[in-house]
Order: structure tokens, then C-alpha cells, then sequence
């Protein structure tokens, strides 16, 4: 059989399981589903892939899968907003142009405006994320039809990862989250992984995929749960080269940090927590004076509140990236020393 006709079959055999409510697939681990589906070419429905973090009641659990559909959504801006790739900053009538162009665009499609609206002003960067202003339905529905005009698909699938070990607790919160996502979102909820042992009233579904699953594109991944963002090949190469070294440990990517109550929540692009160091990476839009000006003032707040700071541009990165590392491996051996004592892995 030709890798073209494995593809078909494997294709084939996805498009029969539900898109329309929670899924428990066996036989496929959730990457290779996420990747198999990412390489339709448009067949299926696009994949979001999430690996969860703790959640001790089910509303908790919701609220963290929306605040990282969130993420991706601003991460695809203005791919889901037509005429919005001309205002790159909030500076100016930047906000009022973005704000006004959402309106337009939800009146037109069936969107809740103020919802849009307030989206479309968040991934522009001028205002905080729209998680305190809207119902979590209103999120589910409009976040998942946002994702999905920015992929180009109509439908979407959330793809999670189950660990190992979860106790009855946690299996029971994971299932009544994902019913009530499927049902407000309207899309499906893939449960890959292992099996949840304590539920069996979802669909069962059992995938085997015999090809390989290399893909150019990778699926899209919430950037929450601890990948680089999916849209920077900077952030995907440093992971690469991290990913070797043994001194790495601890990393985590796109993580969200309020200083404060007060303030208004940042998205870091690296961070690690226990050595309080927080690594960015910069593509051309820093050079412009307001999100430079923004950088810079968010940096001195981090560093008040006891985190280092390293800034490497996308080009540093791709044409030194044996240098970037280097210095971060340098900043974080000094730090574990110092604090703890320890004698770690000498980087290179």
C-alpha cells in the first residue's frame, strides 16, 4: 500500500467518528491523531490539541480550556477578522479601527459583537483578555468559530491528551467539563491517551493509523499548555534545540503571569518558574515604539517582582541559535548553584 493510500484510509476511517459531541478514541495516541487530521487537507475537521493541567471541579476545568482556546485565537488574529491585517497597533485609532471592523464582521455572520469585538481589541494588544467579560458560553461558541475561520475549516475538534493515573475524582471532573464544552461550544471533544476508567457513557471510537505520521504543519496547539506557539518557527526550533539538552528541565512555554490582581495578565513565552527566569523572543513588531515601550515597561515589572529577563530576536534566533542556548544554560546553572547548591549538567 502507497503512503498516499494509507493516507486516504486513514482519512476515511476518522470521518466516521463523531464531530458533534466527547469522543473516547483508542488506538491512536493524541499526537499522531492531532498531526493525521492536521495533514487532510481540509477532510476533516481542524485539531486543537491540549494536554491538561489540574482542575478540581469541572467549571475550573472549563475555565482553562477556554482561557487557552483564548490564547490560540488571538495567536491566528487577524486571520479570522477580514480587514483587520492592516492595524498592526493599538497606538493611535488603532483600537477604535479593530473594534469597529469586529462589530461589522460579527452583524454579518451571526457573532456576539461585544464578544468580538473585545477579542479582536485583545490580540491587537491594547487591552486585557475578554475572560471577565463573557459567559463562558458565549466564549465556548464564538472562540471555537474564531479558531476555525482562522484555519480555514468550519468545524473543530478538540483534541485531549488523558495522562496516566487520574484518580476517579479528576476523571469525573474531566468528563462533565467536556460534556459541557461540546454542548455550548458545538464541536467535538476528542479523549485521547489513556482510557478514562470510571466513565463510560461517551462514544467510544478505535482508530488505527498503520503510515507515518510526518506532517509539514503541525497541528495547532493551545499555547498555554506548554508548547511554542504554533505560528513561531523561532519558538519550534529553540524547543528543538532545548528539548537535547539535559540541563533544560523545568521549561515551560506560553505561560500566562499577573503581577498583580490589579494588573492586567501577560503572556511569557518561556519561563522557568524555579529559577525565576523568563526568556522572550521577539519578532519585527517589538521594534515599533508602542510595543517596544510596552516590552520594556513589562520587563521592569518582572524584574521587581524577582524574575530575570532574556530577550533574543526570531533572526538571533535562527542564525545563533547555539548562542541563545548557551546563555540561557549559563543564567540557569549560575542560579541553581547559588540557590540550591546543586552541581548540575555543564552546558555548552
Amino acid at each position: 500500500m502507497t503512503a498516499s493510500q494509507r493516507r486516504s484510509d486513514d482519512v476515511a476511517s476518522m470521518m466516521e467518528a463523531p464531530v458533534d459531541r466527547v469522543v473516547q478514541v483508542h488506538g491512536l495516541p493524541a499526537d499522531a491523531l492531532a498531526i493525521t487530521m492536521a495533514r487532510s487537507r481540509g477532510e476533516l475537521p481542524a485539531p486543537v490539541l491540549l494536554r491538561l493541567a489540574h482542575a478540581a471541579t469541572p467549571a475550573g476545568f472549563v475555565s482553562q480550556v477556554l482561557d487557552d482556546l483564548e490564547s490560540a485565537a488571538i495567536g491566528l488574529f487577524p486571520a479570522w477578522l477580514p480587514g483587520a491585517d492592516h492595524v498592526h497597533t493599538p497606538a493611535g485609532a488603532g483600537l477604535i479601527a479593530v473594534r469597529a471592523i469586529a462589530t461589522v464582521h460579527a452583524a454579518k455572520h451571526g457573532y456576539s459583537g461585544p464578544f468580538l469585538s473585545d477579542l479582536a481589541a485583545a490580540a491587537l494588544g491594547g487591552q486585557a483578555a475578554v475572560r471577565r467579560r463573557h459567559a463562558p458560553e458565549y466564549r465556548a461558541a464564538g472562540l471555537v468559530r474564531v479558531i476555525g475561520e482562522g484555519l480555514g475549516h468550519h468545524r473543530l475538534v478538540l483534541i485531549v491528551d488523558i495522562p496516566d493515573g487520574l484518580d476517579h475524582g479528576s476523571e469525573q471532573v474531566i468528563a462533565a467539563g467536556c460534556a459541557w464544552l461540546a454542548d455550548h461550544g458545538r464541536f467535538g471533544v476528542w479523549l485521547a491517551g489513556a482510557p478514562l476508567r470510571t466513565v463510560d457513557w461517551f462514544t467510544s471510537v478505535s482508530l488505527a493509523v498503520p503510515g507515518s505520521t510526518e506532517v509539514a504543519v503541525p497541528p495547532l496547539r493551545a499555547p498555554v499548555v506548554g508548547s511554542p506557539h504554533p505560528r513561531s518557527a523561532a519558538e519550534a526550533a529553540l524547543e528543538e534545540e532545548l528539548a537535547s539538552q539535559e540541563w533544560a528541565f523545568g521549561r515551560r512555554w506560553n505561560q500566562t503571569y499577573q503581577s498583580h490582581v490589579l494588573r492586567n495578565p501577560v503572556r511569557l513565552d518561556l519561563i522557568w518558574p524555579e529559577e525565576r527566569c523568563v526568556v522572550e523572543i521577539d519578532g519585527p513588531e517589538h521594534c515599533e515604539p508602542v510595543k517596544f515601550d510596552a516590552d520594556r515597561r513589562r520587563d521592569v515589572q518582572l524584574q521587581l517582582d524577582g524574575y530575570a529577563v532574556l530577550r533574543f530576536t526570531n533572526a538571533r534566533v535562527r542564525h545563533d541559535i547555539q548562542g541563545v542556548v548557551a546563555q540561557i544554560g549559563q543564567f540557569l546553572k549560575k542560579q541553581r548553584e547559588s540557590e540550591k547548591g546543586k552541581q548540575w549538567p555543564t552546558t555548552t
